[in-house]
């Protein structure tokens, strides 16, 4: 047997290892390949079933806002206003369209077509324009949830809870082009209800917003003022290590612990109300803090001890040095950090649940201490619901929840590249 040569080993042995190194290539190309697939199923899922929440069908009604018919006589007062029936103008001209109905049940299937919530509406137009008073207007009011889902999906198959009359009344309507499918501006105006054609997300929107400025307003000036500390001055000793070593595990921490420590500390101890964007916003705080302080230390870390040397060698003070030099070269970091630290804190849910932000809430927050939801509470809320139509709006809202953390990282990276600085 002839034996190979060196040169001819290390030939064998260069081309086994350049075989195993494509190899390895291919695998890491293959896990990229298969997460990204992934990511697209999930967001085709996603996408295909909350597409159809941006539109709804609209039944057009001609309403006369007859103040005998209302029991309205002053429209200065809010008493009149908020007793009076504007549902029946809307059940008034559906029995005008189909006089044929006459039975009691006829007519309560009837008046299922348009959505139970719409006389709100009505009565919402009439505050804004009191002069149509004893006036007739066309408007648009909502369709019931059944009858939208009818409409979208289920007109030439079965799964409809519509009646073969009321599937035959839609029908008509919309022959007649008084149905007409339009955007759902009522999921982007109207906070949450228990009708799924007039739930919305808004009043979760706003929620969100206000808890996450609570968020960034004690977060980052606390924990970039915590890493100057830890960095500049604070000196290395057994105290300062084992400080690091808690800021370190407290960021590994399951959130829901945070909700445990603010419902002992914020709601038991302190007394503060429940389900508020400022409660909300300190718990919140306790979960990023960490992550903030982390990142800022590791920004303040990136710059050049010369950039140091060189200012204290010009006669700055190390105060000066700090604020002139060190926190503006790292700044892009912290930003980089703090919202990445915000984006985890909106789509945050468990330590909402603990200080209870899980309650049904309707109204719109307009401060800090209004009764409030957040976007990921609200999702939980309508895929444990069990109307259909909430599916479609579970989807929906997850897709603006997404739009939502996309944007706050686009900006993180637009921060780094705009104030970043090569050395």
């Amino acid at each position: 047997m002839n034996k190979l040569s060196t040169g001819e080993k290390v030939a064998l042995g260069l081309a086994k290892r350049h075989r195993a190194e494509k190899r390895f290539r291919w695998y890491g190309l293959a896990s990229i390949a298969f997460g990204l697939l992934c990511l697209l199923v999930l967001f085709t899922d996603i996408i295909s079933k909350g597409a159809g929440a941006f539109v709804a069908h609209y039944i057009k009604v001609d309403v006369t806002y007859s103040g005998q018919r209302l029991g309205i006589k002053n429209v200065d007062d809010p008493m009149q206003m908020a007793l009076a029936d504007y549902q029946g103008l809307i059940n008034d001209y559906l029995m005008q369209t189909f006089p044929e109905v006459s039975q009691r049940r006829d007519k309560f299937e009837l008046y299922q077509l348009a959505s139970s919530g719409a006389g709100f509406e009505l009565q919402a137009l009439l505050q804004e324009q009191p002069e149509w008073l004893g006036k007739t207007q066309t408007l648009w009011v909502l369709a019931d949830d059944d009858v939208d889902l009818y409409l979208k999906y289920f007109r030439n198959k079965d799964g409809s809870r519509l009646t073969a009359q009321q599937k035959g009344w839609a029908e008509q309507l919309v022959s007649n082009g008084a149905i007409d499918q339009r955007f759902n501006r009522a999921l982007f105006s109207h906070g949450d209800s228990r009708e799924p054609e007039m739930a919305g997300i808004k009043g979760a929107f706003m929620g969100s917003l206000l808890t996450l400025l609570v968020t960034l307003v004690l977060s980052f000036p606390v924990g970039v003022a915590a890493a100057v500390y830890l960095e500049e001055y604070a000196p290395k000793n057994r105290w300062t290590d084992f400080i690091e070593i808690n800021i370190n595990n407290l960021a590994a921490v399951p959130s829901i612990i945070y909700g445990l420590l603010g419902l002992a500390v914020f709601i038991n101890f302190l007394g503060m109300p429940r389900s508020i964007p400022l409660v909300g916003g300190l718990v919140l705080t306790l979960m990023t803090l960490p992550t903030v302080i982390i990142s800022s230390r590791a920004a303040i870390k990136t710059v050049p001890p010369s950039i140091r040397e060189a200012a204290l060698g010009l006669g700055a003070s190390k105060m000066q040095v700090i604020m002139h030099h060190v926190l503006p070269l790292a700044l892009p970091g912290m930003l980089t950090g703090a919202i990445i630290g915000m984006a985890q804190a909106l789509g945050e849910t468990a330590p909402l649940l603990m200080i209870g932000m899980v309650a049904f809430i309707a109204d719109i927050p307009h401060s800090l201490t209004d009764p409030a939801t957040v976007l990921p509470v609200q999702i939980f809320l309508w895929a444990d619901s069990p109307e259909r139509a909430f599916t479609e709006r579970t989807s929906a809202a997850i897709m603006v929840l997404l739009a939502f953390l996309m944007v706050m990282n686009a900006l993180a990276v637009l921060l780094r590249r705009h104030l970043q600085r090569r050395w």
